[in-house]
């Protein structure tokens, strides 16, 4: 893919852009801890929620659906749509109960929940975790569909073969890499989130324009479907369905897969931005924002954008890879259709917009995990253990190195995926997979007094030791003498369940026969967060003026209102571009109708409040 001299414009007035916001934000950068890593807590429920979305916007995602796509059509992309209703939990549940805790992390709340050496151990621990081990993965995906999108385009060969040589696109990625360390060691939040709203519309402005030309290219929507059934195989009526068929005979998922995605996955597994309860960026994001009602709009504004606005775009290209190249469901990352659309379609102009785009998805996430990572190593890990003394200047300063740390690690895991050949959606389904059963203890600790630290830390080495032992043939080889004992039969949703149930029993018999947290603890953590009573009754009986907050039956039917939105516009999009008008209206309907109920809920959970005037002395005075 050659690119002609408004592409070179296009990419150099975007690194131009992102350079001077970063260096607008610098200054406030380096006040104190809150403003490096949660803004001041200041931030609109507009840019914090539009940050959120275009850190998940990566440039793995547009390769990953693509690849999910082509594997099993448009019902494979439930592995993700899935975690839609525990993000509506996050938002009605949760989200004010994270601003209401004023951390910076979601780590911190540990010191807030529990107390005592288990309570300390746990946060070093998980911040160390999340910090360089997690974060490291999702750098290492992102950085590895990055050199795909490079050698699939501008690197590959004039015959549109992917350069063999991976120097190159390594030295580019490198480049970016030092881009984004600079703005974001130097800016903070406030200079992550503003770019992230410019990038996000780079992003999204591109992405509909490919889709548009790429749609085009094969015929329109009509030809296109035809074209994709032709090559889809025996199951081609299936590339298009929103559901899969779970009875036919080329079914791909059985009808327990579906249930176990939907009704289990997203609430017993620990994820990435799809956290039960919330966790890691989204958290950083919501405590970024200026009250509680902010927190909601924005997770609110971030779930809609994140399910319902992104992907069809992504959608509408994958279909047109499996149309264009027939060999694509045979390859054993299909994800590469994606770039190889660009690189066959693209007309000047665009081939830089889509660079860009994917650029700017890829710097967006790099930044995050940046200020994410560090944000544990220094508030969980270096200020409570090494540096307890040092002033909000010192704490910044070591925020800025332990960034560079966080992305030195991540770029070195990358390289270790990148050799292995491990693909970003198999990163998805491991990662999802390891976190499997603690999902539930981080939803439960905010409603039930007697969850403790050895919950969190059996949960957490639990889930990871099931992991190993279901699927790692070294470690099952140890103890029962065979590998991989009974995984070899098993599909990954499967094992995840597995794995969830053996954890949850695992850290609830570990919660029962431990010691509850001291009453000093609890009461102070139910005098700052309010919950719920229903699980607190012998903490609230210790504190009787303290109000709880009453209103989670309809915080819960929030929930479900918003994720009918959700899973009616979804497949609303899909019918409104092929054409079944009518379809595309009922289900746009029943959005309607959700999205009313939501906005009475939220009008119900924050309701306004007149200012108070001043009385009328004119009349006091007659």
């Amino acid at each position: 893919m050659q690119l002609t001299l408004i592409d070179w414009g296009i990419i150099v007035v975007y690194f131009a852009l992102i350079a001077a916001v970063g260096c607008l934000c610098m200054g406030r950068a380096g006040r104190s801890l809150e403003e490096f890593f949660v803004s001041g807590r200041s931030l609109p429920w507009w840019i914090s929620g539009t940050s959120m979305i275009a850190t998940s916007f990566a440039a793995d995602t547009p390769l990953a659906v693509v690849s999910l796509t082509a594997k099993n059509g448009l019902a494979g992309n439930w592995f993700w749509w899935a975690f839609a209703l525990g993000g509506m939990f996050t938002v009605f549940v949760f989200a004010k109960l994270w601003r209401r805790s004023e951390v910076i992390t979601d780590v911190e709340l540990i010191s807030i929940r529990y107390s005592g050496k288990p309570a300390r151990g746990l946060r070093y621990l998980r911040a160390l975790y999340v910090a360089l081990i997690v974060n490291p993965i999702i750098v290492g995906w992102v950085v590895g569909a990055m050199l795909t999108v490079l050698d699939q385009t501008v690197l590959a060969t004039s015959e549109g073969v992917a350069n063999q040589s991976a120097s190159q696109a390594w030295w580019i990625v490198a480049a970016m890499l030092l881009f984004v360390g600079l703005y974001s060691t130097l800016s903070g939040m406030w200079g992550v989130a503003l770019t992230d709203l410019v990038q996000f519309c780079i992003a999204m402005s591109g992405c509909i324009w490919l889709a548009v030309v790429a749609v085009d290219h094969v015929g329109g929507p009509a030809q296109l479907q035809q074209k994709v059934i032709e090559n889809f195989g025996a199951s081609g009526e299936q590339a298009f369905a929103f559901l899969p068929d779970f009875t036919g005979d080329n079914a791909w998922m059985p009808l327990h897969i579906f249930l176990i995605m939907l009704g289990i996955q997203w609430w017993a597994t620990w994820y990435p931005g799809a956290e039960p309860g919330g966790g890691g960026y989204v958290v950083q994001r919501m405590a970024s924002s200026k009250n509680e009602r902010h927190a909601v709009l924005a997770t609110l504004w971030y779930q809609i954008g994140h399910y319902c606005i992104r992907p069809w775009p992504w959608l509408m290209v994958a279909f047109a890879a499996l149309a264009m190249y027939p060999e694509l469901r045979s390859l054993p990352d299909p994800g590469v259709g994606f770039p190889m659309v660009m690189r066959d379609l693209c007309p000047p102009g665009l081939r830089g917009l889509m660079l860009v785009a994917f650029f700017a998805a890829f710097m967006s996430t790099i930044s995050t995990q940046m200020n994410w990572g560090a944000s544990y190593l220094v508030r969980d890990f270096i200020q409570p253990l090494i540096a307890p003394q040092a002033d909000e200047r010192q704490l910044t300063r070591y925020s800025r190195i332990v960034s560079v740390l966080v992305l030195v690690v991540g770029s070195g895991v990358a390289w270790l995926m990148k050799q292995r050949g491990m693909s970003v959606d198999d990163a998805w389904k491991m990662l999802a997979a390891l976190g499997a059963g603690s999902g539930a203890v981080y939803m439960l600790r905010w409603f039930w007094w007697r969850i403790n630290a050895s919950s969190e830390i059996v949960a957490m080495f639990a889930s990871l030791a099931y992991y190993l032992f279901f699927t790692s043939s070294w470690f099952s080889h140890q103890f029962i003498g065979q590998d991989k004992w009974i995984t070899t039969s098993l599909r990954d949703e499967e094992i995840m369940t597995i794995v969830a149930l053996c954890t949850m029993v695992t850290w609830l018999v570990a919660t029962l026969v431990t010691r509850p947290e001291r009453h000093e603890t609890l009461v102070a953590f139910y005098r700052k967060i309010h919950p719920s009573r229903m699980g607190w009754r012998p903490i609230a009986q210790l504190a009787p003026d303290v109000v709880p907050d009453s209103d989670l039956g309809l915080r819960v039917f929030g929930a479900f209102l918003a994720s009918g939105i959700v899973y009616s516009t979804l497949p609303g999009i899909g019918y409104l571009i092929f054409g079944k008008t009518l379809a595309a209206i009922v289900c746009f309907f029943i959005a309607g109708l959700c999205a009313v109920g939501v906005s009475s809920v939220i009008g119900r959970m924050f309701p306004w409040v007149a200012p108070v005037q001043s009385p009328n002395l004119t009349d006091a005075n007659d």
